[in-house]
């Protein structure tokens, strides 16, 4: 079998992807981020910053650079640089850093208008920045800004410039789609003739996702040959944003078998939220590989499929990335959903059983409540619970008031042993009142209720979700002392679901 092919990871997260509307790490969170991306995740290089941007860029950069000199990693810490006569170089020689990427024009449109010089011009100040920064101590990678553009519109002013750049002592060429306007098929094409002219140059290809296309874009621009990729964790970037990493690392390691990276996958999970809190930036529920819903079985058929021969698996298993599969809790589980979650939990129902908690997660569903695994115990008691006494007292309906200044008052009709009674009566809260109503009702009936000695309100330990409330109440009827619990994703309507059952135990 033949050596695989390493490619390498730059991951430019603190750079361009720092760049989308509104994110701005602070020193310490770069710090932060730099060392997980190196020592946890294990990309090869980082670019951290664009020289001269700020005092707080300046300070964020020095701590990452000195950092990295103690901790070997110096010639992996990366910062875009520009043809400046100098001065990013000088600002570079004060923060540490080692490796500079120099920013230039890819493109003959952009050097004619943006620039205003002549590709002679242009190339004479780049070989001065080149050899300038070699003389500090600084290794030079080049980037051709709209380098996508330019292979479109001006392949003989791009091919010049390579030309020129395979004289210089540089590292890498860097090849942006910098507006992200490039097919696979470009992609493909573009890499494929650079490499084939220029097949000892190190092509670094960077993606946008304009199009949503930048991990296709990036899997053709491997096939063609290209020795780097530019990604960023979220897929954080400018506008639409960057090539996502994750997406890229399961694309490669599934789809491309002849390439090696050095990416841990395990890590991308717990990188990817750390980067979400940092940043502010929400990772998309259904974003692959990182999403919260992309390991999560909704529809039961699937659930069923998996638990006869993992029918509904593909290679992207969540453990890969540090996950777990879950199954979803709503009105399209059916049993097998709820089967995979009480496995979980260690917890075995009758079939009979199960057919009733389905009924009530369903009926929570249509409530458009999310259920968590969390949620089941509690939904289970109480189904069970609710059957265990038998119903010869119904509350049908009920209008509960709040307003300001005025009390609040309550009309309940209960239906007892068949026969329909109503009522209304006033209270210090929505509850009392329902309470004061009831006590009307029985009092008419010659009967008295128990006498409520405490309520306790929660939502079940460890759900995440606001669909449940439980409520237990603990009344006192003579000696006897006795508790009844409600369960529903209203905490006034689970207090009436535990006065119900109470209503049928006396």
């Amino acid at each position: 079998m033949s050596e695989r092919r390493k490619i390498e990871i730059m991951d430019t997260t603190l750079r361009d992807g720092e760049q989308t509307n509104g994110v701005s790490f602070s020193a310490t969170e770069k710090l932060t981020i730099a060392k997980l991306l190196l020592e946890e995740l294990k990309v090869d290089r980082i670019e951290i910053a664009s020289t001269r941007v700020s005092e707080g860029e300046f300070n964020a950069v020095k701590s990452i650079t000195d950092w990295a000199k103690e901790a070997g990693f110096i010639d992996k810490i990366e910062v875009l640089s520009f043809v400046d006569g100098g001065l990013s170089l000088e600002w570079m020689n004060e923060t540490g850093a080692k490796v500079q990427n120099l920013l230039t024009k890819g493109s003959l449109n952009h050097l004619t208008h943006q620039l205003k010089k002549t590709p002679q011009e242009h190339f004479t100040a780049i070989q001065k920045s080149i050899r300038s920064g070699l003389e500090q101590g600084i290794e030079t990678n080049v980037y051709l800004e709209d380098w996508s553009n330019g292979m479109r519109n001006s392949p003989e002013y791009v091919f010049e410039f390579l030309d020129f750049l395979a004289k210089e002592p540089i590292k890498r060429v860097l090849l942006p789609d910098t507006l992200g306007v490039l097919t696979p098929s470009e992609s493909f094409d573009f890499v494929k003739q650079v490499k084939e002219r220029y097949p000892e140059m190190h092509i670094d290809f960077h993606a946008h996702n304009d199009y949503d296309l930048g991990v296709a874009n990036v899997l053709e621009a491997v096939k063609a040959g290209a020795d780097g990729l530019h990604l960023t964790v979220n897929g954080m970037g400018e506008r639409a944003g960057n090539a996502p990493l994750a997406s890229v690392v399961a694309v490669i390691n599934d789809f491309l078998p002849e390439v090696e990276i050095a990416v841990k996958e395990q890590s991308l999970f717990k990188v990817s939220k750390l980067v979400e809190t940092f940043s502010g930036f929400r990772i998309p529920e259904n974003k692959p590989v990182l999403g919260d819903n992309v390991f999560t079985q909704t529809a039961g058929i699937h659930a069923d499929g998996d638990n006869k021969k993992n029918l509904y698996f593909n290679d992207l298993l969540p453990e890969r990335f540090g996950r777990k599969r879950q199954y979803a809790l709503g009105k399209t589980s059916g049993k097998a959903n709820i089967q995979k979650n009480l496995q979980e939990l260690g917890l075995f129902l009758s079939d009979e059983d199960i057919s009733k908690v389905t009924k009530r997660i369903i009926e929570l569903g249509d409530k458009k409540e999310v259920v968590t695994k969390e949620d089941l115990p509690y939904i289970i008691s109480d189904v069970l619970d609710s059957n265990s006494v038998e119903e010869r007292v119904v509350v049908d309906s009920y209008v509960l008031t709040h307003s300001k200044g005025l009390r609040p008052s309550t009309t309940v009709s209960v239906r007892i042993d068949g026969n329909s009674i109503q009522e209304n009566a006033q209270g210090d809260g929505q509850f009392d009142a329902f309470m004061n109503t009831l006590g009307k009702i029985y009092k008419e009936k010659g009967m008295s209720l128990p006498t409520l000695t405490d309520y306790a309100v929660r939502i079940p330990p460890g759900s995440n979700s606001d669909a449940l409330c439980e409520t237990v109440i603990t009344w006192k009827q003579g000696e006897k002392i006795f508790k009844t619990r409600g369960l529903d994703s209203d905490q006034t309507v689970s207090a009436i679901v535990a006065t119900q059952k109470m209503l049928n135990i006396i």
